[in-house]
């Protein structure tokens, strides 16, 4: 198979980075319109359009923190644009997944932003008046597919939502974010979960309380996933380098409301200090914001 790589320039936003998003949102959407129509050529079966299940094989996403994004893969066909916005206070934006299909938001910042920030991590966290990007995109994946990050699994997908956060790390580092189907008649795809009763009929524009759940670093991803939705919490995913075994989860950061620090980290430590509550504490939560799976790169 011959990858093909589609460039869009995005800005989209993040948790821990200061950025400007305001002449950005008009032509990170328009770029992200002309994504794929440029440059793309047939699979190499032949095949164009949508990808049914029998033909959907894999799809990457690249991209750094001023976003950048280049699709590729033998399903690229597969992708279609859905937008780019602000984020403002790290609220994730309301896309609309339809068709069944899959919707990957991939956060940014606007390219100004990371360029005042390009000499390094930014240790603190950023003015709450700045904002990051998130640009979206549907996958016709038509089944359960396979997401990795940097290399590593993290869970199987289908007619869902995975976002991936990319504001904390350095100018030159590159997410990846790849989507694979079974091949050869590789087992895996799970049953879908099932339904939390305790989460139905929240109201997703209200803040509620939640308790910080017990998490330690290396712990297995599935494991802290449902530790958090069992809090009803939203998810995202970022990559960094750390102490914890690569593939695992290095730590969590909790949005909080209601306090001078607007994020906690679960395991506390790491290359981001933030004091506060621990686990087992109640804490104050906006779903809108969603918390954030630090994965050991």
């Amino acid at each position: 198979m011959h990858a093909h790589q589609r460039t869009h320039h995005a800005r989209t936003h993040p948790y821990p980075r200061p950025r400007h998003h305001g002449t950005l949102v008009g032509g990170a959407t328009a770029l992200v319109a002309a994504l794929l129509v440029t440059g793309c050529d047939s699979a190499p079966d032949g095949t164009t359009g949508a990808a049914d299940d029998s033909v959907f094989s894999t799809v990457r996403f690249e991209l750094g923190p001023r976003g950048g994004i280049q699709v590729s893969g033998a399903s690229r066909d597969a992708v279609v644009p859905a937008g780019a916005h602000p984020a403002p206070a790290g609220r994730a934006y309301a896309f609309d997944r339809r068709d069944g299909r899959l919707l990957v938001v991939l956060r940014h910042w606007p390219e100004p932003v990371v360029e005042r920030a390009s000499r390094g991590r930014v240790s603190g966290l950023p003015p709450l008046d700045e904002a990051a990007v998130e640009t979206a995109f549907l996958v016709d994946t038509a089944n359960w597919v396979r997401a990795d990050l940097d290399g590593h699994p993290l869970q199987w997908l289908r007619r869902d939502t995975i976002r991936i956060d990319t504001t904390n790390v350095s100018a030159e580092d590159t997410t990846r974010l790849t989507l694979s189907a079974p091949h050869g008649g590789r087992d895996g795809q799970p049953t879908p979960p099932a339904g939390n009763r305790t989460c139905e009929g929240l109201d997703d524009s209200a803040t509620r309380d939640a308790v910080l759940p017990e998490i330690e670093a290396g712990a297995p991803l599935a494991d802290v996933l449902a530790r958090l939705r069992k809090q009803c919490l939203d998810v995202q995913y970022a990559s960094l380098p750390g102490n914890a075994r690569p593939g695992t989860v290095e730590r969590v950061l909790v949005p909080l409301v209601g306090r001078r620090d607007p994020l906690v980290a679960v395991p506390p430590g790491g290359s981001i200090e933030l004091p506060g509550p621990t686990a087992g504490n109640t804490v104050l939560v906006d779903p809108r914001r969603p918390a954030t799976m630090v994965v050991a790169r």
